[in-house]
């Protein structure tokens, strides 16, 4: 292949410092044999994707266990791999993208895992996805520093384990094409890392590890075990060498959930309550299925509510049955120099991580440094000195259908506020997606794209199902243009010049105010506005 590959394969984006380094000839023809052997399944399952979400939204499929795989759920003998080198004690996790800098403090955060992420907290501009790719090349050989205001920093002597999240399989690289066509961002992301990185984690007592993104069925979790397979027989890296934690982040995996572990189940680390994701999927997929499936206010909808709970709860039963580990959901706040602010908030994440030690999760994540002690605090008192609760399987725990689709169980009502934050918060978000930052501080909070996701999909729904304010007032789009012309006007005051504003409202007017709703808004905006980044 390698004779044929310059003629085959083409990378367009502008080479940067050390882009060299990581796009070498060798790791672009790893990419392209990934290409090669699972381009055509990858968009076979993309279109039973859109299929199965058509017979959904017309009714003609009911969200259900699936029958054909009870036998799957029922064996209670079958096990996931052993937990790997640095996998083993997961009890604080902190997540972030992968330049330079937050390279360096997310590795000296004093978390035990880091998620260095190409997916939701990056945005895939060309600069970011290879500058990320050089960031964990040399962090895992230790050279990689940063000066930020005079001081020096480096990586210290027990740094994180990396964990590496590339993009979904709905996304493509358009930058590097093989016979003209773009090539999955997935095997983009992940053949760049395990290609330059395998063999070094592995010498280092450590190991090739990701997080995988927006599943929707066992299926494709299937394709991403022989992508695995596949890559470590290519590169003669022993069979099982790669760990793989998923994220049930969509409505359609938390009804397979231990069929995706059976599926990866020589690969599989755990399963993570992607919460942020998984509401934005439930509003995506029951988007015009009446009233019962419309959601109050994105701040109401809060990880106590029951249908949230019955989601956690059975992520925590199916992963201790099968031995791995159950990572709890995002703690998103940003300390701030406000103590009040501070005290406020620190408390609320505080019994946030209390709720999920207690339920029996294995760890959680946090998205600053400043909230590591905070979580570790709490975990270290329900774990002691034990590093995980695999020995809790939730016996107790019984979770139906009905359960996981009761989303008129989380009460609350939509509001002003609610609808002008959702604007409010889209716009801001956008602008600095378009500017190049995918974890974005927005009001003390570290957004990613889920965020945006979220807020332009609860628009979308409230407007198409005629919901009303809790004052009476109807949702109508001239009311929601008037709301955001008035948003838009106290944004530009605050960022000043040099946003992207007026393409920001732009991408908010077609994905949520549209005739249709768009799965994601990265896959236009990026193809539209992201190219030439």
């Amino acid at each position: 292949m390698a004779d044929t590959l310059n003629c085959r394969l083409q990378v367009t984006g502008t080479s940067q410092e050390r882009f060299d380094e990581i796009l070498t000839p060798a790791a672009l023809e790893f990419v392209a044999k990934l290409d090669n052997a699972f381009a055509g399944r990858r968009r076979e399952l993309l279109d039973a994707r859109r299929l199965r979400r058509d017979r959904i939204a017309s009714g003609e499929e009911t969200l259900d266990f699936l029958p054909e795989t009870a036998a799957i759920r029922a064996d209670e003998t079958w096990q996931v791999a052993p937990p790997a080198p640095g996998l083993t004690d997961r009890r604080v996790e902190i997540t972030g993208p992968t330049d330079r800098k937050t390279t360096v403090n997310a590795l000296n955060s004093g978390a035990g895992v880091w998620l260095a992420d190409f997916e939701d907290a990056t945005s895939p501009t060309w600069d970011n996805v290879v500058g990320g790719q050089r960031s964990l090349y040399d962090a895992i050989r230790r050279d990689i520093d940063f000066t930020d205001k005079g001081k020096h920093y480096v990586i210290g002597d027990d740094p994180a384990t990396i964990v590496a999240r590339p993009r979904g399989w709905h996304l493509v690289e358009k930058h590097v094409r093989i016979d003209g066509r773009p090539v999955s961002a997935s095997l983009v992301d992940f053949g760049l890392y395990f290609f330059h990185n395998a063999r070094q984690l592995l010498a280092r007592g450590s190991g090739p590890y990701f997080y995988l993104p927006k599943l929707e069925s066992h299926h494709e979790a299937r394709l991403w075990n022989d992508v695995f397979r596949f890559a470590q027989a290519e590169l003669g890296i022993p069979q099982g060498s790669i760990r793989a934690t998923v994220l049930i982040e969509t409505i359609t995996a938390a009804f397979e959930m231990d069929e995706i572990l059976y599926e990866l189940r020589e690969h599989a680390a755990g399963l993570n309550a992607g919460r942020w994701d998984y509401i934005f999927s439930l509003i995506k997929t029951f988007a015009t299925g009446g009233a019962d499936y419309v959601l109050p206010d994105r701040a109401e909808v809060t990880m106590t509510v029951p249908f949230m709970r019955a989601y956690t709860e059975l992520l925590v039963r199916t992963c201790h049955k099968r031995g791995a580990h159950a990572i709890g959901g995002m703690a998103a706040f940003i300390p701030s120099r406000d103590p009040e602010v501070n005290a406020t908030a620190t408390e609320k994440v505080r019994q946030d991580k209390e709720r999920e030690a207690a339920d029996g999760f294995d760890g959680s994540w946090v998205a600053h440094p400043g909230l590591v002690p905070v979580c570790r605090e709490v975990f270290d008192g329900v774990l002691g000195e034990r590093p995980n609760q695999l020995d809790r399987l939730r016996p107790d725990v019984a979770v139906t259908a009905e359960d996981l689709l009761n989303v008129a169980s989380a009460g609350g009502e939509v509001t002003e506020q609610g609808l002008r934050s959702n604007i409010n918060v889209a716009l801001r978000y956008l602008d600095a997606w378009l500017r190049g930052t995918g974890a974005a501080a927005i009001f003390n909070l570290m957004e990613d794209a889920a965020t945006a996701e979220i807020a332009r999909c609860q628009v979308w729904q409230w407007l198409r199902n005629g919901t009303k304010l809790d004052d009476g007032t109807p949702v109508t789009e001239p009311l929601v243009r008037e709301w955001l012309d008035e948003e838009l006007t106290g944004i530009h005051a605050d960022l000043g010049a040099g946003n992207r504003l007026a393409d920001a409202r732009e991408i908010f007017v077609e994905t949520a105010l549209g005739e249709k709703l768009p799965s994601f808004f990265t896959t236009g905006a990026y193809a539209r506005y992201l190219m030439d980044s």
